[in-house]
């Protein structure tokens, strides 16, 4: 096993891309652009000053179902502005729990009161499935291989019991 919880940092190196809005963009074209992107939320700024974020559920909930127009609304009347935020040397099991109590999928991250990154669900999960298989791997030698006493006896040293006919 790797032996170290990762961190908020391990995970943002996987993608290193940082994509930001200012605030009086309309949401029209901050809707465009996370789907070039293929991003499910922006960080939106006043300047170099982090206001908010709007996500795609911003977009339906609070643009599409009230039947307002996308090209008339800026991201600033419908971002988040009560923002959680995760910090680069964080474990990420504790934005993973983060997220889940706050029903939500995306977090600013911030290093010294500055934008460094926004790590996702999927990213997180994405690292739980992965840590998760090499438990299961890690597991799985310790509990299927033969010891080296137990190995003289029914088969070569090393062998897992499928291999030794036993």
């Amino acid at each position: 096993m790797e032996g170290h919880m990762k961190r908020i940092r391990d995970v943002l190196q996987e993608h290193p891309d940082l994509y930001v809005v200012q605030q009086h963009v309309t949401v029209e074209e901050a809707a465009r652009f996370m789907a070039e992107k293929n991003i499910g939320a922006l960080p939106v700024l006043d300047g170099n000053r982090l206001v908010g974020i709007v996500s795609e559920r911003d977009v339906i909930t609070r643009v599409v179902a009230q039947s307002k127009d996308p090209a008339k609304t800026t991201v600033r009347e419908v971002m988040s502005r009560d923002l959680l935020v995760a910090s680069p040397d964080e474990p990420y099991e504790s934005c993973l729990r983060k997220m889940k109590q706050a029903n939500i999928r995306h977090l600013p991250v911030i290093e010294e009161d500055k934008l460094v990154g926004v790590i996702s669900l999927r990213d997180l999960l994405r690292v739980d499935v992965d840590e998760k298989d090499e438990q299961i791997e890690f597991l799985h030698r310790y509990l299927f291989t033969v010891p080296p006493g137990v190995a003289k006896q029914y088969g070569e040293q090393g062998t897992t019991p499928e291999k030794s006919g036993g």
